[in-house]
């Protein structure tokens, strides 16, 4: 049995899909469901005995050391957290309750509940927590990409929030002797993500004949990390990584954000044309640069490829025409998951009617 934090998120409800697809052990999924927390995505799992779900904050910490205590998980995957870097600048404080006071609750009970473990369950427990790479900050275009020693130089409060778990996910190994991991990982993409951020963003708004907003000049380059792969990553490292290590994990696909638009466009130009004829680049609009935004991340993945053998299976070529597949085949998901609440967001985010 596991315990994971934010299941019903993007990048969770994917861990738990193919956790249990692959091998079967039992999955307690704890999760607020917030906007971005979608039980849909793990409809598939209705009904499996080996998924139990729990509507939750990690801030609860009565309610965390029940479910410790009740469970006895061998090992606790943290996702949970607030994770949109323009929600952050609108609206601070929930990252800062979720990142930074929830994490430290969570690993108060998880340090509680391991303790008063027998051995040899003491010993082989684990924490793994799993952060981003936007805490090292910005790189300069020519400059060598980020490795686990490089220093945290956060630039927005949702990186800073992250940031600072990280620091706590450290001290509670180094202080208390948690065995604890960490994972920081580049921007993910793929099925099951929430259409705020860009890939998911610039296919619904395509396909909905809306304005494909694109901030700046749109040279901003992220390395793209298929979420599949991002998951594998995070089994192997709750396998065989050594305690109190980070892991930095990347696809090894460095591109400008205006690139990858142009390649979704072409894309859906093939799977699914507009009527007129057009190009959905078309539809590309250039809305004005958010605050301090960072202009490059990069991820130099080789430390998890040394240590524990794990390389990314897909390119951004195959992941991201899977993605827009994806997205192709559930519209029903898409529309489900358009809440009021976040096409308001959109609305005040870019300022473009219908831009959601």
């Amino acid at each position: 049995m596991i315990l994971v934090t934010g299941g019903a998120g993007f990048i969770g409800a994917n861990f738990v899909l193919d956790w249990l697809a692959l091998n079967g052990e039992p999955v307690v999924n704890l999760d607020k469901l917030t906007y971005a927390g979608n039980l849909e995505s793990l409809a598939s799992l209705q009904g499996d005995a080996r998924h139990i779900f729990v509507q939750g904050d990690i801030g609860d910490s009565a309610l965390v050391a029940g479910l410790l205590a009740t469970h006895r998980p061998r090992a606790v995957v943290h996702f949970a957290a607030e994770s949109h870097v323009d929600r952050s600048i609108h609206g601070a404080e929930d990252f800062i309750q979720t990142n930074i006071v929830g994490t430290f609750r969570l690993l108060e009970a998880v340090r509680g509940h391991w303790g008063a473990l027998p051995e040899p369950e003491r010993t082989g427990f684990r924490f793994l927590h799993v952060s981003t790479d936007e805490v090292y900050g910005s790189l300069a275009p020519d400059a060598p990409a980020f490795t686990e020693t490089h220093g945290f130089e956060p630039n927005s409060p949702y990186s800073a929030s992250k940031a600072a778990s990280d620091h706590l996910v450290r001290a509670w190994h180094h202080t208390h002797g948690l065995p604890v991991v960490t994972t920081n990982c580049s921007n993910n993409y793929g099925p099951y993500h929430f259409p705020e951020k860009l890939i998911p963003l610039m296919i619904v708004n395509a396909l909905a004949g809306k304005p494909l907003p694109v901030y700046g000049d749109g040279m901003q380059v992220r390395d793209w990390l298929y979420v599949k792969d991002h998951c594998s990553a995070i089994r192997r490292v709750l396998q065989d990584g050594r305690l109190g290590e980070t892991y930095n994990v990347g696809g090894w696909n460095e591109q400008p954000n205006i690139e990858i638009v142009r390649i979704i466009c072409g894309l859906l130009d093939e799977l699914r044309p507009r009527a007129d004829g057009a190009s959905y680049a078309q539809q590309i609009t250039y809305v004005k640069d958010r605050p301090g935004h960072d202009r490059r991340y990069a991820i130099d993945a080789r430390k998890l490829e040394r240590e524990l053998g794990w390389k990314p299976a897909e390119t951004f070529a195959t992941g991201i025409r899977k993605t827009v597949q994806w997205y192709l085949d559930h519209p029903e998901w898409v529309e489900n998951v358009q809440s009021g609440n976040y096409r308001q967001w959109v609305q005040a985010q870019y300022g473009t009617p219908g831009a959601a």
